[in-house]
C-alpha cells in the first residue's frame, strides 16, 4: 500500500527536497513539520519548519522570493518529500539561483518542460481525440509530421538568415524553432520511439 503521509523523525520533522518543476533543478533542501505541509497544501506556497529559530516559516515572505507549488510527492520510503515549485525569485540566501550552484555552471534551459510536451503527445498518439492537431498529423503517417518539420525547419534557417541580417528579432527565431521541437516529438511518436533513445544516441556520442 503506499503511504500517503510521511514517516516523521522523533522531532516530528521530514527532510524536503525542493526541485524547479520547469528545469528539473534541485533549489534547495529544508525541513517540514506537520504544521509546514499543511500550509503548503493550503496556500499553495511552500512553507517549511527552521530547526535553527525554532517556527513555521514560507519561503520568500521577508525576500519576495516565494515558491508556487506544483505538486508535492513522496519518496518510496515516505520519509522524504519533493516539493515541485515554479520559484518568484532567487532559491539561496546567497542570491544564486539554487543552493548547489557552482560557479561556471551555465544557467539551467528548461528541458524538463519538454517531459510535460512528450507526455501530452505520446497521450494522443494512444487516444487519437477527435480534433486533435497533433493526433491528425499522426494519423497521416510518418508523412504528416515529417513534411511539417521540414517546413518549419525551412522557416527557423530563414528567420535565423533573418535575424543575421536585422530583419527578424528573437522571438521569431524562438518561434519557428519550437514548432521544429514539437514536430519532431510528434514524429518520433509516429514511428513508436522515445526521445530517450534519441539522447542515448547523443551520449555514445560524447565519448
Amino acid at each position: 500500500m503506499t503511504p500517503t503521509e510521511p514517516a516523521w523523525d522523533e522531532r516530528g520533522l521530514v527532510p524536503v527536497v525542493v526541485q524547479d518543476a520547469g528545469t528539473g533543478r534541485v533549489l534547495m533542501v529544508a525541513y517540514a513539520d506537520r504544521a509546514a505541509l499543511d500550509a503548503t497544501r493550503k496556500t499553495g506556497t511552500a512553507h517549511f519548519w527552521s530547526r535553527s529559530r525554532g517556527e513555521l516559516w514560507q519561503k520568500g515572505a521577508t525576500s519576495g522570493n516565494t515558491m508556487a507549488v506544483v505538486d508535492v510527492e513522496l519518496d518510496c520510503d515516505a520519509d522524504t518529500l519533493l516539493y515541485l515549485v515554479t520559484p518568484a525569485g532567487p532559491a539561496c540566501h546567497t542570491g544564486a539561483q539554487s543552493c548547489f550552484d557552482r560557479s561556471g555552471n551555465p544557467a539551467p534551459q528548461g528541458f524538463a518542460r519538454l517531459e510535460g510536451l512528450w507526455r501530452v503527445i505520446a497521450a494522443r498518439a494512444v487516444e487519437r481525440p477527435t480534433g486533435s492537431y497533433t493526433a491528425s498529423l499522426i494519423d497521416a503517417g510518418v508523412d504528416g509530421p515529417a513534411r511539417k518539420l521540414v517546413e518549419e525547419a525551412l522557416e527557423t534557417v530563414l528567420a535565423a538568415k533573418d535575424h543575421a541580417g536585422g530583419g527578424a528579432d528573437d522571438r521569431r527565431v524562438a518561434e519557428e524553432a519550437a514548432d521544429v521541437i514539437y514536430h519532431l516529438l510528434v514524429l518520433l511518436a509516429e514511428r513508436g520511439l522515445e526521445p530517450a533513445q534519441v539522447l542515448t544516441v547523443l551520449e555514445e556520442r560524447a565519448g
